[in-house]
């Protein structure tokens, strides 16, 4: 059994927001908190790309996401996100760089369907 106290120092530390070493996955970490929107990319002769706002969500704390009014949590281990809970669930995506992440294909290869983090220059 945890007692109390360590089980509250152990969440004070996890909510910090400050990576913590994992085993085999890398170190964990949360995702910059934000809208993360999606989209595939287009073709040379029609639009640059094609949004998927379904795909869309936002980041809320250090391991929560919303998309759709509804709650969910994901774990960053090393490069990788998985979505745990929530509408986007058993979804895994591959971290390129601060705020862009590409969904993993059923293939285990990243696929083409990518997000990023929405800022002033990009919505």
């Amino acid at each position: 059994m945890v007692k109390p106290a360590f089980a509250l120092s152990l969440l004070a530390f996890v909510a910090t927001g400050f990576p913590a070493h994992a085993a085999p996955g890398g170190e964990i970490g949360p995702l910059p908190l934000g809208r993360y929107v999606c989209e595939r990319p287009g073709y040379v002769a029609g639009p640059s790309r094609h949004p998927a706002p379904e795909e869309d969500f936002t980041v809320v704390g250090a391991s929560s996401y919303r998309t759709g009014g509804v709650r969910g949590s994901y774990l960053l281990t090393g490069k990788t996100v998985v979505m745990t809970s929530g509408p986007h669930e058993g979804k895994r995506y591959v971290r390129q760089s601060h705020g862009f992440l590409r969904l993993i294909g059923p293939d285990g290869q990243p696929g083409t369907l990518r997000c990023v983090l929405e800022t002033r220059n990009n919505s």
